[in-house]
């Protein structure tokens, strides 16, 4: 079949669809009967060599379709997103020695076309992946889609219904949304547009679709570029995308994401992005899904989408340090798939700087995919500090005050005795990290703590003085104290590495825990010494000038001091674990810097930390000129971009273990 048959029909489809704009709705007809005939004869003729007949054609029954309800359909293979990441580097790690393809990244609504014997059977947006809406009345109204081809098998295609932006600049000044405001950005007018119940209200809004995969169809063909270059001759308009024959350098990556992009600009096609996807068939079914996404691809975003809503209120919620923390309440909006409606405001230098008062019109985002985050007021002015800022603490009634250090503002609240404060301490006290007390939650600590009988750490290791008490409480008894008194008694088993995370020291974790046991035999007399005698913290791997302060600073306090030697009294530590021999001499990670960023299945980052000690090497956290490895896992975030630019070795999750041996 000639390609050029194809191009002739799709442009006079489209001009001809103006004609019948031009006469039927403007009334101001540039053609004449005759000429418009004669055309219209091509066009059918030109359908009846191809086999390809477009949805909107005009040689089809004059009308539009309309349904009274969208019905539902179950997508048999889920239609998932990929995994997301704005950074480039991420995606010469994703791509590793495999052939992939860069595509357009379409900003719209995926829709799903299944054809059976050659006709459009179903149309259906994507829904939550697994079950969508039909939309096969609106086919009608969307540029793009072909309800006849002369391709005879099944065939199921996914793709992009969207709205071009010199389109949806021409109609936004016009239509409103569900809530009567003029719709924010082309998405979510292409969204509402499909979805519509007739089609002639479709068709208004000049909805395009482009297909960008084949889920079924064209079997034997190995690659997926291969099954979308079939499409052109079925009356499909492809989404631009490029194809490697060798794995590529970062540059040439990002080459390759400038032309894309260009390419989009030239050809008003809205984009928020591209796709990078392995091209092998066979391979990307090896690499398996997730609930949300599949893993053979990787979408890569120019931006964080920002969404519009309006603060209510600010939330303030005391630490256990004595900050206390401000959060944005807003209207719910709807990012990613998520409905969000609060975001950490973080301090009252980041409210000042954006003049946030309730009731303004904010843009959320969520930074990096991840975390919701205000990014601006459309209504600054008539900011007040006073007025935005409580003056006493929400939860103890004394009195605020506001700390500034190196330029930043934040809002404490001094009292020690301060119940949410207290109650923050005791839940970090008995966390996982920390001394592991199983059943000894936030709530149960809530009411041990209004009873009056906890005051300090230790007293949790006496709670069985108030045994009598305890199972007579709502929701306890005999078993239910039984097993909270065992999880305590067990605790007092514990590690130099718990204890010290347990004592709240900031910015000691994991990580600042497990090179103290290192440096100190994980001994609490050891470490005590060193304090005593003015160590330098500064000397040790990731150790910098406010980490070596804040020790220093917490030991000065004497109810510190109290709690440290007290509780040493009531727990036990255990000798740190000798590594295997064989496994320190035969990996090349002893003595080694090893910073692990994203996930590494199956394990969480202390059990991923914890191998990298038992080979010997330090688990950091941070990268820098002193790290020697970073292991890669999944949605690796800024650290992968400074380990590349550091010249530090990237390794992929399977490399870390096959050189570790393990």
């Amino acid at each position: 079949m000639e390609q050029s048959k194809i191009a002739q029909q799709q442009e006079l489809n489209a001009l001809l669809n103006q004609y019948r704009h031009e006469y039927y709705n403007l009334n101001a007809p540039t053609l004449s009967d005759e000429v418009y005939d004669r055309l219209f004869d091509k066009l059918r003729e030109l359908e009846q060599t191809t086999g390809v007949q477009m949805a909107n054609s005009p040689t089809q029954t004059v009308g539009w379709p309309a349904v009274s309800k969208l019905e539902k359909t179950i997508h048999i293979v889920p239609l998932l997103s990929l995994d997301k990441t704005k950074s480039s580097a991420e995606l010469v790690s994703f791509m590793g020695d495999q052939l992939i393809m860069l595509m357009l990244k379409l900003d719209g609504l995926t829709v799903k076309l299944t054809y059976e014997g050659g006709v459009l059977v179903e149309a259906a947006t994507r829904g939550d992946g697994n079950e969508g809406e039909i939309i096969t009345h609106n086919a009608r109204g969307i540029t793009g889609i072909p309800t006849q081809i002369p391709y005879k098998s099944r065939l199921v295609v996914t793709g992009e219904a969207f709205i071009r932006p010199s389109d949806f600049e021409a109609l936004k000044a016009t239509l409103l949304d569900s809530t009567g405001k003029p719709y924010k950005n082309g998405r979510n007018l292409a969204a509402g547009s499909v979805r519509l119940l007739d089609a002639a209200d479709c068709r208004e809004r000049r909805v395009t679709f482009m297909p960008f995969n084949v889920l079924e169809g064209f079997p034997g063909k190995e690659r997926k570029s291969d099954k979308l270059y079939y499409l052109p001759a079925l009356g499909f308009n492809l989404c631009k995308f490029m194809v490697a024959n060798r794995p590529l350098k970062q540059k040439e990556i990002d080459d390759g994401i400038q032309l894309l992009r260009k390419y989009a600009e030239d050809n008003d096609i809205p984009i928020d992005g591209i796709v990078m996807t392995y091209n092998d068939i066979a391979y990307s079914k090896t690499c398996g899904r997730t609930g949300h996404h599949y893993k053979d691809g990787l979408a890569f975003k120019f931006e964080d989408d920002l969404f519009e809503t309006k603060l209510q209120y600010i939330e303030w919620t005391p630490s256990r340090t004595g900050e206390i923390a401000p959060v944005a309440v807003f209207e719910p909006v709807e990012i990613d798939g998520c409905t969000v409606s609060r975001a950490s405001l973080h301090n009252l230098s980041f409210i000042e700087g954006l003049e946030l008062m309730p009731g303004n019109r904010v843009l959320v985002s969520k930074r990096n995919m991840i975390i919701p985050h205000v990014e601006e007021n459309l209504d600054r002015g008539g900011f007040c500090m006073e007025q935005a800022i409580p003056g006493q603490c929400p939860c103890c009634g004394q009195p605020t005050r506001i700390h500034e250090n190196n330029d930043t503002k934040t809002l404490f609240c001094d009292n020690p005795a301060c119940e949410t404060r207290r109650l923050r301490q005791f839940v970090h006290f008995a966390s996982q990290k920390a001394m592991d007390i199983e059943g000894l939650s936030e709530a149960t600590l809530e009411r041990l703590v209004g009873k009056g009988w906890l005051h300090s750490p230790m007293d949790i290791y006496r709670l069985n003085e108030h045994q009598a008490d305890i199972v007579k409480m709502d929701g306890f008894g005999e078993k239910s104290w039984q097993r909270l008194w065992e999880a305590i008694e067990r605790s007092r088993e514990t590690t130099f590495e718990r204890y010290l995370i347990a004592m709240d020291i900031p910015m000691i974790g994991n990580t600042a825990s497990r090179t103290l046991a290192r440096q100190f035999h994980s001994s609490l007399e050891e470490f005590e010494e060193a304090v005593y005698g003015q160590f330098d913290f500064k000397q040790l791997p990731d150790f910098g000038e406010a980490l070596h302060q804040n020790i220093y600073q917490w030991f000065q306090e004497e109810q510190n001091w109290d709690i440290w030697l007290g509780l040493r009294e009531l727990v036990q530590i255990a000798p740190p674990a000798a590594p295997e021999d064989a496994a320190v001499k035969d990996n090349p990670f002893v003595g080694k810097t090893v910073v692990v960023t994203g996930k590494v299945e199956p394990y969480t980052r202390g059990e991923i930390n914890a191998k990298i000690e038992a080979l010997g090497a330090h688990a950091g956290s941070s990268v820098s000129s002193k790290t020697h490895y970073l292991v890669c896992g999944e949605n690796a975030g800024s650290k992968l971009e400074k380990a590349r630019s550091l010249g530090v070795t990237v390794l992929t999750p399977a490399q870390f273990f096959e050189m570790a041996g393990v």
